[in-house]
């Protein structure tokens, strides 16, 4: 295997679950009705936020681990301030979209609980943007089973969790 398919192959994982999340974010949303071009129950909008700003994360912490930075494991904060120094040194104009997730998605929609499906929606396409850095170089089929399959797996590890703590 060459280095350049080994980098592929490295993406497949952070690449499937931040899809997953961004995936879960999605679905989360449509539990909450619109009206007039706003959300009407905050919960579900802060909630579908906090998701997608996590697969967000995922994604920026496996981009910056391909360009050489280590990234801490733990610790939202330390993750944050490594992605913000690191992030604007290597590519300014992903520095802007990190920026504009983080307020959006981060701070005015999963703190704040911030109703406006315009600017969510737009706040979900920056982090579908930022995601698709990492996207593998590989067949759409290929990727897409391998989604699937990550998808699957998880859902069965947090099936078995869940039904272990419940005695």
């Amino acid at each position: 295997m060459t280095v350049k398919e080994q980098q592929e192959q490295s993406k497949m994982e952070p690449y499937a679950e931040a899809m997953r999340f961004m995936k879960n974010a999605e679905e989360t949303l449509q539990k909450t009705r619109k009206d007039d071009g706003y959300y009407l129950d905050r919960k579900y909008v802060r909630r579908a936020c906090g998701i997608a700003y996590k697969g967000v994360l995922v994604a920026l912490s496996a981009w910056l681990q391909l360009k050489g930075v280590s990234v801490p494991k733990r610790k939202r904060e330390t993750i944050e301030c490594c992605m913000d120094a690191n992030v604007a040194r290597l590519d300014e104009r992903l520095a802007m979209e990190w920026n504009t997730v983080c307020s959006i998605l981060l701070r005015s929609g999963y703190y704040e609980g911030l109703q406006d499906e315009r600017i969510i929606s737009s706040s979900f396409e920056d982090a579908y943007d930022i995601i698709a850095r990492i996207k593998p170089d590989v067949p759409e089929e290929e990727l897409q089973q391998y989604i699937e399959e990550h998808t699957k797996k998880k859902s069965t590890l947090w099936g078995q969790l869940s039904s272990f703590m419940l005695f």
